[in-house]
Order: C-alpha cells, then sequence, then structure tokens
C-alpha cells in the first residue's frame, strides 16, 4: 500500500473545518485565559480549561487523523504536549500560583501553535 503524498479535497474541508473551531479556541484561549490567571481568578481558569478548551484536544485528534502519515507523529505529540500543559494550567490554579499557571498556559501556546502549523491550508 502507498502512503499518500497529497490530501484529498476531502480530507482538506476536514480539516479546515476542525481548524476553524481551533483557531475559535485560540482566540478565546488567548483573550481569556492570561486574563483570569493575572486577575488570580482561580475558579475562572479552572473553568475555562475544562469548559471551552475541553474540546481542544478532540477537535486536534480529528485533524490529526486527517494528515498526511509522515505528519501524524508530531501532531500525535503536540496535542498530548498541549493537553499536559493546561493539565499544569489546572493544578497551578488549585494551588494558586500565578507564575506555573502563566508558564504552562506560555507551553500550551507554543505547542498549539506548532500544531497549527502542521495543517494544510484550504
Amino acid at each position: 500500500m502507498e502512503i499518500p503524498k497529497t490530501y484529498t479535497e476531502i480530507q482538506i474541508q476536514q480539516i479546515q473545518k476542525h481548524n476553524t473551531d481551533i483557531l475559535a479556541l485560540r482566540d478565546r484561549f488567548t483573550t481569556e485565559l492570561p486574563r483570569y490567571i493575572s486577575a488570580r481568578n482561580w475558579v475562572q481558569v479552572d473553568t475555562f480549561v475544562h469548559g471551552p478548551l475541553g474540546s481542544l484536544l478532540q477537535e486536534m485528534n480529528y485533524i490529526t487523523k486527517n494528515l498526511l502519515p509522515d505528519a501524524q507523529p508530531k501532531a500525535r505529540k503536540l496535542s498530548r504536549e498541549v493537553f499536559e500543559h493546561l493539565v499544569e494550567v489546572t493544578k497551578a490554579a488549585e494551588n494558586r500560583d500565578p507564575v506555573k499557571a502563566a508558564s504552562g498556559y506560555e507551553e500550551a501556546l507554543k505547542d498549539l501553535d506548532s500544531f497549527l502549523s502542521l495543517v494544510p491550508q484550504a
């Protein structure tokens, strides 16, 4: 079986549908979460990570399944890292630690942006 080297039109449509959702979450992630962290509003930090960002990993997994086979391992690794950093943010919120919360946020954003760089453009 030959490994595909290009995307089908259907794959691009599927990827773009989920990419639009991820980009909307990223916008909220970059505007809301830093504000909650700097205000030390720990309940809101936790609620945001488990609420709106709760579907982020699922959306990333949908995209990963539709990427070309050679891009999938890196996409899976980045998805896992985003998730781990969000867990760090949640733990920091529980411990009321703004430094660790901000650090986890920044690392999650960096990995999310790396993930988005793997997404083919329509």
